[in-house]
């Protein structure tokens, strides 16, 4: 609760900053206050010291959650740290961005909490509605404009599947009930309409995730957006969704798991597929990085096929590697002149950290030993398999990570083992690049001690 209530709270201070001050850096600042607040705030929640308001139990506070929470704003954070200097570029609402990506948060953090399908419904919907904006901030850019567009008008449809979705499966409730713990009590011959309210739910979640095959909006959004939101959109937004998204199917549907799991196994091997085989043929690595976090996709949906405890261990360790390591390369991708593959060309003669911390991020995304994506691949991978159906699935999902190496190869390839003037528009700072070398050795401590984030796990409240 207290995060939600500070990041609501924040989002308004930042609106006023910039009423108060035009420095750019103190605006900066406050933000950067404010998510190490909302870190120490969720801490406090995890110790049990919250504000105590009677929600009437519309939402539910567990250590699954919360360390959801956690890692989206940690996330938040280092992205801040290493890419709020470029949001200055986009345009002259600083405040106004920064005001945004706390709405953001909040809806998140109710996002992970929820206990009743409205509450599951505001939470998507206070996250989604800033994300159109930021998606068309630049104004000056018609591929912007046109990216927000696709993505308010099916983040729209996506949203009235949802509804007719909530509407069907309260219907079908022998109570006449929203909280998901109660979905599926006493159902005999409303199961047909049950069934239906959970595909739209599947079908409307997995718009707001980019799973195939209604994923045909992230392209072109990713691509269209400004950089810098790109990579808070493609890592802390989709993983707390599918924080979000494990928690409705486990909690509210997981008693019908057999009827629905197949029609999850075709949409992950989908997504897997269209992920991976699309990224291969791009040329730009903004593009293909799109393309990419729709593969990525399909590895996390995995734990949706097992919910099991291994596969909520593996999504938080997922969640944190993932977000990691796109958001570093990001953080280098904004600061080159061309986004192309060949604008990669020679980059490690011209900035060898940059080119060394690159690395450790595509080897991360890989899946590569030694990194914190092997271990999150290997939970995903195992959760299914301790479930002892879906074999095929796992071994298709292995042959998908060894296609994805080619294109993230591409890229080291390009930076150690082909010349050019690969370069950056301006010389990147000895902080930034101290940053860039902090979060790739979080990178590589989750690949060699993932244990030590899993431990946090012990305490989770789920009852088997």
């Amino acid at each position: 609760m207290n995060s939600i209530l500070l990041s609501a709270i924040w989002g308004i201070v930042m609106m006023f900053s910039g009423v108060f001050t035009q420095s750019k850096s103190a605006i900066r600042y406050t933000a950067i206050l404010g998510l190490i607040l909302l870190l120490l705030v969720t801490c406090m929640d995890l110790g049990g010291c919250r504000v105590d308001i009677n929600v009437h139990k519309m939402l539910y506070f567990d250590t699954f959650g919360m360390l959801g929470n956690s890692i989206a704003f940690a996330s938040t954070l280092i992205y801040v740290l290493l890419s709020g200097r470029d949001m200055e570029k986009v345009g002259h609402n600083l405040a106004e961005y920064f005001a945004l990506v706390f709405f953001i948060l909040c809806g998140l953090s109710i996002v992970t909490s929820f206990n009743t399908l409205l509450m599951l419904f505001l939470g998507i919907e206070i996250m989604s509605i800033p994300l159109y904006i930021l998606t068309g901030s630049d104004k000056r850019n018609l591929k912007s404009n046109e990216a927000s567009l696709k993505y308010f008008l099916m983040g729209s449809f996506s949203t009235g599947l949802m509804l007719l979705g909530i509407a069907l499966l309260y219907g079908a409730s022998s109570t006449g009930t929203f909280f998901i713990d109660d979905l599926w009590a006493g159902k005999t011959s409303s199961e047909p309409l049950f069934m239906a309210g959970i595909l739209l739910m599947l079908v409307s979640m997995g718009f707001k995730v980019s799973a195939a095959p209604f994923h045909f909006w992230t392209p072109d959004a990713y691509d269209g957006a400004p950089t810098v939101f790109t990579s808070f959109m493609a890592t802390v937004v989709k993983v707390s969704i599918f924080v979000g998204f494990v928690r409705l199917f486990d909690e509210g549907f997981g008693a019908s798991k057999e009827k629905w799991q197949l029609f999850v196994a075709l949409v992950t091997a989908a997504t897997l597929f269209i992920g991976n085989i699309t990224a291969v043929f791009q040329q730009s690595v903004k593009r293909m990085l799109a393309y990419s976090s729709i593969a990525q996709a399909g590895f996390m949906l995995l734990s949706l096929m097992a919910l099991n405890q291994v596969s909520k261990e593996g999504i938080l360790l997922y969640a944190g590697a993932y977000s990691l390591a796109t958001i570093g390369i990001f953080a280098i991708l904004i600061r080159m002149k061309d986004y192309t593959f060949e604008g990669f060309n020679g980059l490690a003669k011209q900035q060898p950290v940059l080119a060394a911390t690159c690395t450790i991020f595509l080897l991360s995304l890989a899946g590569i030993p030694l990194t914190g994506g092997f271990f999150a691949k290997y939970y995903m991978l195992s959760s299914v398999v301790a479930t002892g159906h879906y074999l095929w699935l796992v071994i298709f999902a292995v042959l998908c990570a060894a296609v994805s190496v080619y294109y993230y190869f591409r890229v080291i390839q390009a930076m150690y083992f082909k010349d050019g003037d690969g370069s950056t528009e301006e010389q990147p700072s000895a902080g930034f690049k101290g940053l860039l070398v902090f979060v790739a050795a979080l990178i590589l401590l989750l690949g060699i001690f993932p244990q030590t984030l899993l431990d946090l796990l012990s305490k989770i409240v789920y009852i088997y």
